[in-house]
């Protein structure tokens, strides 16, 4: 502890820029000392200028005072020496590469501690004490070392900006308040700093807020994820087991039909093998009545050939039919045929199914929905192809060449009959199912019910079965003279918007969200639906007025 105060003591004999023990010490007029080096060289560096400054408390000399020895200083140093103490503090932190330097510490600088915003200079801790004891240096402002001190001139004028122009929203220095911000609304620095303060503070509230928020996000998209993992592990497994065994049922069956085959096969072989032995044993005993007759017909003997003629002319009869009842050679094309009608079922179910396999799959998803674009070009992104199905038009409706047009006609088209036709509204389907995202748009005119329908929605019977948005099977924008309502399951919306003549349909199928918009650049959102969708989706159009048109609009 002694040790500790005589260390303390020793420090009143440093020179305030090399911080070591004074060397020929030298007293300016302010009664400050320092090593004469060390003022010397201090002072040869400021040689441009008339005015010279004492280095710890800023006072000015002219011109530059002449320097002598102080002699008490060097006695009380001699003493000190021979004590053996050392001045240097045993605990000094250079400035390394990317710290604050001090701005007074000549040779190799001490890291600084402070830098004062109104010296424009930082500090180590030796030479910031002059900041704390002089009482005109108490009243600057320290704060945390930093080498961004230039930020706080101007670049224009050179000086202490100290003044916020909040009519340039910007900092700026007296001279500028008096140039060309002349006019404009300004206050202080520390009172803009006070009400930014304030909304800094709420800006923090709103980020560990959204923080909060996110994180909470995070766990919970953390368990999905994880919750989906094991359902998706259960279902391959599950998926797996089912499929083995509808292999091994088929693989029972094809061995069934095999067995099957083969058995008749064994069971025809040995009937015609059987027959064709009893023809040969009958060939063979025709052709020894052949010889028997054709060695009678040489005969001299009249009596000899009359006796023995007709007991070798008289046949037995046949156990055959003169013409054997074979099967044809087509008999077992008939079991190739049903296995190939099997398959075909067999491919059309698994194509029905496999689609709501497919969608049940697909409406898995862990992700956070997605935003709705904002612009056409984002729209754009998911623009898909979209021709219109003539099994599925009305045969008042006439397509164009490429079908995707179509026109209410007065007189029926030549349409042939078919099962997916509409018969009793005149309305169309498009080919192409839809899911994922899709974005298609529009051009119409006259009355145009411009819809999303699913396939299975009812072709012929009552309108509430039928037409698009009267049932629970179909989604509709019904457009008429530049006004629009909206149509679901017979509930219409009115729509507050004016319709333009071209409409652009969006569809997020995973997210179940169907929006209808004015086409422009900001696209206007005319109404948006957000449901759940079961299966995939198909464009639809119903005309209702003579010469009204719809056209799906080629998008690039």
């Amino acid at each position: 502890m002694a040790q500790r105060g005589i260390q303390l003591d020793s420090a009143k004999f440093c020179c305030s820029i090399c911080l070591d023990l004074l060397k020929d010490p030298v007293t300016i007029p302010c009664g400050h000392s320092y090593c004469m080096s060390c003022i010397k060289d201090c002072w040869d560096g400021e040689e441009h200028k008339e005015i010279y400054s004492c280095p710890q408390c800023r006072q000015t000399f002219a011109p530059r005072p002449v320097m002598v020895k102080n002699t008490m200083l060097v006695e009380l140093l001699e003493e000190v020496k021979k004590m053996g103490l050392q001045a240097a503090p045993p605990d000094l932190c250079y400035a390394g590469p990317g710290d604050v330097a001090c701005d007074f510490c000549s040779g190799r600088k001490l890291k600084a501690l402070k830098s004062c915003l109104v010296c424009l200079a930082s500090y180590c801790e030796q030479h910031l004490q002059f900041h704390y004891n002089a009482a005109p240096l108490k009243k600057h402002k320290l704060v945390e070392a930093t080498v961004k001190l230039q930020e706080n001139i101007c670049s224009r004028h050179d000086e202490v900006m100290k003044i916020f122009c909040r009519t340039d929203q910007q900092c700026i220095c007296y001279l500028c308040s008096m140039d060309e911000h002349e006019g404009h609304r300004k206050v202080s620095a520390a009172a803009e700093r006070t009400e930014r303060q304030e909304e800094l503070g709420l800006s923090r509230q709103k980020i560990q807020q959204r923080i909060q928020d996110t994180e909470k996000d995070v766990k919970v998209l953390q368990q999905e994820v994880e919750a989906i993992s094991r359902s998706a592990d259960k279902a391959v497994e599950d998926s797996e087991e089912i499929f083995t065994e509808l292999i091994r049922l088929v693989e029972k069956r094809r061995s069934d039909v095999k067995q099957q085959i083969r058995s008749q096969q064994e069971e025809e072989v040995s009937r015609a093998e059987e027959v064709q032995e009893k023809l040969k044993q009958e060939i063979a005993e025709l052709r020894r009545k052949d010889a028997e007759l054709e060695q009678l017909s040489h005969t001299q003997d009249h009596i000899h050939f009359l006796q023995n003629y007709p007991s070798l002319s008289c046949l037995s009869e046949s156990t055959h039919s003169p013409s054997i009842n074979i099967r044809p050679l087509s008999y077992f094309e008939d079991v190739t045929a049903a296995v190939s009608e099997l398959r075909d079922k067999l491919q059309e179910l698994l194509s029905e199914e496999w689609s709501k396999i497919s969608l049940t799959v697909t409406e898995v998803d862990v992700l956070l929905p997605q935003p709705d674009p904002k612009t056409r070009a984002e729209f754009l992104q998911y623009s898909c192809h979209i021709t219109l199905d003539p099994n599925t038009a009305h045969t008042w409706l006439s397509l164009s060449e490429e079908n995707r047009k179509a026109t209410f006609m007065e007189e029926g088209q030549s349409y042939p009959r078919h099962p997916d036709r509409f018969t009793d509204l005149m309305q169309v389907l498009s080919r192409e199912s839809l899911t994922g995202r899709c974005y298609w748009e529009v051009e119409w005119k006259g009355r145009v019910y411009i819809a999303a329908s699913y396939q299975d929605i009812s072709r012929t019977g009552s309108r509430d079965e039928c037409l698009f948005g009267c049932n629970d099977k179909s989604w509709a924008l019904v457009c008429d003279n530049m006004n629009c309502n909206f149509n679901h399951n017979k509930i219409q919306t009115k729509t507050p918007l004016p319709v333009s003549s071209r409409v652009g349909v969006y569809l997020d199928h995973r997210a179940s969200i169907l929006s209808f918009y004015n086409v422009s650049e900001t696209m206007t959102l005319l109404h948006r639906v957000q449901t759940r969708f079961t299966q995939p989706l198909h464009a639809g159009l119903g005309l209702y007025r003579n010469g009204a048109t719809a056209e799906f609009c080629e998008l690039k």
